[in-house]
């Protein structure tokens, strides 16, 4: 016989949801709730069942996928997907009568938070960027408080919690000698410069073509290594560019990096997308980056995500329209040559960085759950 839910965890579809949300299910269990009594509530198209399961935790998925921003007949089969999850998600939460709702944006928040209003069970926002999509603005006005991650994040009863990151981050050295061991892991040179370069899993072209053309075109004096995860969709394309025979770049190019907390701790400057995840993790690591908001991200969201770092000083921001190889040589000419710089642009980063953040939200949630 399966445990009730203390909590229902809803929410996910992309690991940017889903990583937040099990860190926040395992301060919940590290609490002394049982891991059982924590149950996860996600979607069929999502990679939550997936990582749910393996961590441990209760799962139950429901049917939907997210409206596209405009007018498309894909949205009439979301809608019916939508009232689908609803009444699925109402008659769980009636049956199960968790404490509280925690949601954390996706797919399957939205049909569970209403359905909670609509049960008077608690919900508590737990969202990860500075600026919220449309899921959490619409959910807003049910929660009874919303752990954001920077002052400033528009939605009702905020409390800066930090927005939680991977175990595997948090546990990471970041000393000069867990810095060296990094490098070591990896097969990194001790010395010199190491940029990481990453678009995500996918991978992002145009941060792809910027840096290709950055080892082509890497004027000096310093030397630099480049570690280069390209992401599947744009695998084939790089490997057909032709190799820069540049002597002052170590150009390393690979599809996929399953160790990138060890990648952040190895490297002095990562240029990245601005997702919420990837800024909290920089920020916690206290590394230095050049950040490329995503140009198709809801409400630009992942601008207002590096312009937090930017305002610290821990990051530059480079809009995707204006970033070509020239442009980030003139941005790393700057930053390299500047004796210092990177160390206090990851120190500057590091103020904005909330290693409790899990358990801040727990917190959060325990404190408005139902007695």
């Amino acid at each position: 016989m399966s445990s009730r839910p203390w909590v229902v965890i809803a929410g996910g579809g992309t690991a940017g949801h889903v990583v937040p949300a099990l860190a926040i299910g395992r301060a919940l269990a590290a609490r002394g709730h049982e891991p059982a009594t924590v149950r996860f509530v996600g979607s069929k198209r999502g990679v939550e069942g997936r990582m749910v399961t393996e961590a441990g935790f209760p799962v139950t998925l429901l049917p939907g996928r997210g409206l596209a921003r405009r007018l498309t007949l894909d949205n009439v089969g979301a809608l019916f997907g939508f009232v689908s999850a609803f009444v699925q998600a109402f008659g769980l939460l009636a049956r199960w009568r968790p404490k509280v709702v925690v949601s954390m944006g996706g797919y399957a928040s939205a049909p569970c938070a209403v359905a909670a209003a609509l049960l008077r069970i608690p919900v508590v926002i737990s969202e990860q960027n500075a600026l919220p999509t449309a899921t959490h603005r619409m959910v807003g006005r049910f929660a009874v408080a919303s752990a954001v991650p920077f002052a400033g994040t528009p939605l009702p009863h905020p409390v800066v919690t930090g927005n939680p990151v991977r175990s595997e981050v948090l546990s990471l050295d970041t000393s000069g000698a867990g810095r060296a061991a990094a490098r070591s892991q990896l097969g990194l040179p001790l010395e010199g410069v190491v940029i990481a370069a990453t678009g995500g899993s996918l991978g992002a072209r145009t941060i792809n073509a910027a840096v290709v053309g950055l080892s082509a075109g890497w004027p000096g004096p310093q030397p630099i290594t480049v570690h280069h995860v390209v992401g599947r969709r744009d695998w084939e394309w790089a490997q057909a560019q032709p190799t820069s025979a540049n002597p002052l770049v170590d150009h390393r190019l690979v599809e996929y990096e399953e160790r990138m907390p060890e990648l952040l701790a190895a490297a002095d400057l990562v240029i990245s997308r601005a997702g919420g995840s990837i800024v909290s993790e920089l920020a916690v690591v206290g590394r230095a980056s050049i950040l490329v908001p995503l140009p198709i991200a809801p409400y630009d969201h992942q601008a207002f995500n590096a312009r937090v770092l930017e305002r610290a000083g821990g990051a530059l921001m480079v809009r995707d329209h204006d970033l070509t190889a020239g442009r980030l040589i003139t941005e790393l000419v700057a930053l390299i040559g500047e004796p210092g710089r990177l160390e206090a642009m990851g120190a500057a980063a590091r103020t904005e960085g909330q290693p409790d953040a899990a358990d801040r939200v727990a917190e959060v949630v325990e404190r408005h759950a139902r007695p």
